[in-house]
């Protein structure tokens, strides 16, 4: 394949790598890093694989039924129509939130801001709307590109500088973690809950599979879905790897805690880069910084109204039967999400580990049954039969479900203390 067919269907598995390495990596894997060493690394390993097949998934319907896995859904009975929508809804504003709080940090941090949280949160908020606007999935394409290669680039470098530089033997950054501390094991169950991304991503996957579609003019093959999927996903994987190697190798030992506060953190994460490579990277990685996290707050802002427009759809078609224009449904999910974010930073907003914390445990508790639904879709009768998953992917999948069920059962029995 040449290089301008492969930059052509690149794009789906780019905006789910934008929506992915935002808070799972800036801050998730560099507080591991940072807290840990490397104690997590192989956790991060082991779940970047378990949840893979769940995310495949979404690009393989997609791409052999036209659908995106809302129609999927569907078509398994109302039951999970039913249920994707209260998974959604329980989850949307708690996550919109935390990423919203901490790109509001980092550009607090990069401009020298003192404006509040909530107020500058509003005013992020508000240009993400007015891009969606004017720009739509065309722009989300364009810019996600340029956005991964400079901050995939910039982290990369920096890693290989840290690795240069430090002088600590390789046990000084193992046997921190401590399984049987509570703090240790909550913070373990949030890492994983968004490593490399909530599940229910895989769904706004789809629906980027087919807006591609659109934008081509023609349907991707089934194999050209895949590679662009499979490019995006490695590519999350590589980086939450380097971000918690950032962590361990500049913060873990330097006396600093990673702050609560989302400007003052984003000065900490920018600071790894420029003792790593030095001062003069500064202003680069903050744009990196502030450029991933504004893209992973305008993906999500558009992927909730954009998932929720087909579900209430699906949900209430008498109520709806008389919208003629469904971008009105749309919309008014856009209003309902900004509405509901803003009043939740208004209680939470100067505790952002806090605020990222409960929005990584919500997304750990909803994965399985998720991971359940999406199997079910490519595995049905309606999905063709030469592009349901082989066996072996079945299997790794079910494997994945079980590993996910019982981990969300140990974690309910934790906290009702009856382990």
């Amino acid at each position: 394949m040449d290089t301008r067919k492969l930059l052509s269907i690149l794009g789906p598995g780019l905006l789910y790598a934008g929506a992915a390495i935002g808070v799972s990596h800036l801050v998730q894997s560099t507080r591991a890093g940072a807290g840990f060493g490397l104690d997590l690394v192989w956790v991060l390993v082991v779940v970047n694989l378990i949840k893979y097949p769940f995310f495949e998934f979404a690009p393989r319907y997609a791409a052999a039924s036209g659908e995106s896995l809302i129609a999927g859904y569907r078509r398994l009975g109302m039951w999970a129509i039913i249920a994707f929508g209260i998974l959604t809804i329980a989850t949307m504003f708690t996550i919109q939130a935390a990423i919203t709080i901490v790109t509001a940090g980092i550009f607090a941090n990069t401009f020298g801001l003192s404006v509040g949280v909530v107020p500058l949160s509003a005013i992020i908020l508000a240009t993400t709307v007015l891009v969606l606007v004017i720009g739509k999935y065309a722009f989300l394409d364009k810019l996600i590109k340029a956005v991964i290669i400079l901050l995939a680039l910039s982290t990369m470098a920096a890693v290989i500088y840290a690795l240069g530089k430090t002088q600590q033997p390789a046990s000084w950054f193992t046997g921190h973690f401590n399984w049987g501390r509570d703090a240790d094991l909550f913070f373990l169950i949030a890492f994983i809950g968004w490593m490399p991304a909530p599940i229910d991503v895989s769904v706004w996957s789809s629906l980027w599979n087919i807006e591609k579609a659109k934008s081509l003019g023609y349907k991707p093959e089934m194999r050209d879905s895949l590679l662009d999927f499979r490019i995006g996903y490695i590519g999350t994987t590589i980086l939450a790897l380097c971000f918690l190697l950032l962590g361990a190798l500049v913060m873990k030992g330097s006396g600093n805690e990673l702050s609560q506060d989302g400007s003052t953190f984003a000065g900490q994460l920018i600071s790894m880069y420029t003792q790593s490579i030095g001062a003069w990277s500064g202003p680069l990685i903050a744009l990196a910084a502030l450029t991933t996290m504004f893209s992973t707050t305008l993906t999500c802002l558009d992927a909730y109204p954009r998932v929720l427009q087909p579900t209430t759809d699906y949900l209430f078609p008498k109520l709806t039967s008389g919208i003629k224009n469904k971008e009105v449904l749309y919309w008014f999910w856009i209003v309902t999400v900004m509405a509901g974010v803003l009043a939740l930073l208004q209680f939470f907003a100067r505790s952002m580990h806090f605020m990222v914390d409960v929005a990584t445990t919500l997304s750990f508790v909803t994965a399985p049954a998720l991971a359940i639904m999406n199997y079910k879709v490519v595995t049905g009768k309606f999905m063709p039969l030469r592009q349901k998953p082989g066996s072996a992917l079945r299997l790794w999948a079910m494997a994945g479900i079980i590993f996910l069920s019982l981990f969300t059962l140990f974690y309910i029995a934790w906290i009702a203390k009856l382990v």
